[in-house]
């Protein structure tokens, strides 16, 4: 198990350094310029190159990236004073620390991410379980319309529905915003209720129809037929054997979505105005703030690769027929 999660750790580190500096060369290639942005319109060339040299965009592009990369771990000088690491630099935009706007931005996306996925797999995976378990039957077809219905729809729609109905026209759900969980809790409770609602239909309608999909095929399995001829109740035979054999490839894509959503869920928090890290990233890209944007890219990167590496390590604890060599 060491041996497979050193191997997987080297290989995400790699996969890490690719994708920042595939980011930040690609950047370069584009043909704003970051300086001219920070300066301003009434902007001279004396302030232009002074921009240039505070930021370090004076000198060549791979120099650059080596300090940025160098900075993350044992932090960098700038003319604006010395930043620790893990140092991500300043914002082109706000000058702003990279990493400390996005540790005031991660709690949204943490409280969004966490809230929304512990409604979607609950109800999803129930879901999924009751129609499996009355297959064929009116439930069944009622639930697979439903999961059919849902996963058609779009967060950016439902969610201007919802505020439409729920908060501007009944007021009977707060305008959804994120308040520290320490501070209040009721109050951090009702204003992220509703971004959970909307963002949990389309994924409790996949993992509504994947659940029921796996545990249909768990029930045809020998297995589960011994089970079942051994004399064991249904209820037993569903929750114990079928169950068991179903939850892999279900825990696969749940450590896959969750990293996503921890990166950022940025259709959601520009549809409820949650200043989240997915918020970050759009407003990143639009100001051509370079920092920020590797900031971001880098810290959702690591989101995704190590909950697939919790998922792969978890695979010998669900399921005994995995061996990891």
């Amino acid at each position: 198990m060491l041996r497979f999660l050193a191997r997987r750790s080297l290989g995400a580190i790699v996969i890490l350094i690719l994708i920042s500096a595939i980011t930040f060369f690609l950047f370069f290639a584009l043909p704003a310029e970051p300086a001219r942005l920070a300066c301003g319109k009434n902007c001279d060339p004396t302030s232009l190159a002074m921009i240039n040299k505070n930021l370090g965009l004076d000198q060549p592009v791979p120099v650059q990236y080596w300090k940025f990369m160098v900075g993350i771990f044992a932090g960098r000088d700038f003319a604006v004073g010395h930043c620790d690491a893990p140092c991500f630099g300043y914002s082109f935009v706000s000058q702003e620390s990279v990493w400390g706007t996005i540790v005031d931005r991660f709690p949204t996306t943490l409280s969004l991410a966490i809230g929304g996925a512990a409604v979607f797999l609950v109800c999803g995976i129930g879901i999924g379980m009751i129609a499996a378990w009355r297959r064929g039957t009116w439930i069944d077809k009622f639930f697979s319309s439903l999961s059919l219905l849902g996963a058609s729809m779009q967060i950016y729609f439902v969610g201007v529905l919802a505020l439409a109905w729920f908060v501007s026209g009944l007021g009977i759900m707060d305008q959804p915003a994120y308040y520290p969980f320490t501070d209040n809790p009721a109050k951090w409770f009702s204003g992220m209720l509703l971004p959970w609602v909307v963002l949990s239909l389309i994924f409790m309608a996949n993992y509504s129809r994947m659940t029921r999909s796996q545990m249909v095929e768990q029930l045809q399995e020998d297995h589960v037929r011994t089970a079942r001829a051994k004399g064991l109740s249904s209820r037993t035979v569903f929750f114990r054997y079928a169950w068991r054999g179903a939850i892999a490839p279900i825990v696969t894509i749940f450590g896959i979505d969750l990293g996503s959503l921890l990166g950022g869920a940025m259709v959601t928090e520009y549809t409820f105005t949650l200043h989240g890290i997915g918020r970050l990233a759009v407003e990143s890209v639009q100001l051509t703030d370079l920092p920020m944007l590797m900031g971001v890219m880098l810290v959702s990167s690591a989101a995704i690769v190590v909950f697939n590496i919790l998922v792969d390590a978890a695979y010998a604890f669900i399921d005994p027929r995995v061996r990891l060599a």
